[in-house]
């Protein structure tokens, strides 16, 4: 029965890192205690936050964080591929890409490594951000900088 699932699993839930993708980010981020399960090993949740601590560091840098009377970015899908358990103690190192930036979106892609282990990708993982006017909520078009920083 596993080989079933294992077939199953590979063939039509993995979503890959594509190929062409720029590296633009690497965030450090601790494993808290807290951020165990009772299986004790990183719940399947807080990846979709180390990841989202990356994005948000890295808008940040770039003075484009989210100013909710203005405009910033906002997740309309997420995934993620578990290939490894985390554990603490350690911390993450969460190397972050960009790829395909279109009129209002980009497209975000992640690794995450323990610090101690950095050959080892212990999840992948992506996400579809937009660009929005929060007042009028609806999509903007991307800011220039932004733009040619994904292109480049």
């Amino acid at each position: 029965m596993a080989s079933v699932l294992e077939a199953w699993w590979s063939d039509f839930m993995r979503l890959t890192l594509p190929e062409h993708k720029k590296w633009v980010f690497e965030a450090t981020v601790p494993i808290r205690w807290g951020d165990m399960d009772a299986m004790g090993h990183v719940n399947n949740t807080v990846y979709f936050r180390y990841m989202e601590i990356a994005r948000l560091d890295w808008l940040t840098s770039l003075s484009l964080g989210a100013a909710p009377q203005g405009q910033g970015p906002v997740v309309v899908n997420a995934f993620c591929n578990f290939h490894q358990e985390l554990r603490h103690p350690g911390n993450v190192a969460v190397r972050m890409f960009v790829a395909n930036a279109g009129r209002s979106s980009f497209d975000t892609y992640y690794e995450l490594r323990r610090s101690d282990d950095l050959a080892t990708v212990y999840a992948s993982g992506g996400a579809k951000t937009v660009w929005i006017d929060y007042a009028l909520r609806k999509g903007a078009p991307l800011p220039d900088s932004l733009r040619r920083l994904i292109a480049d």
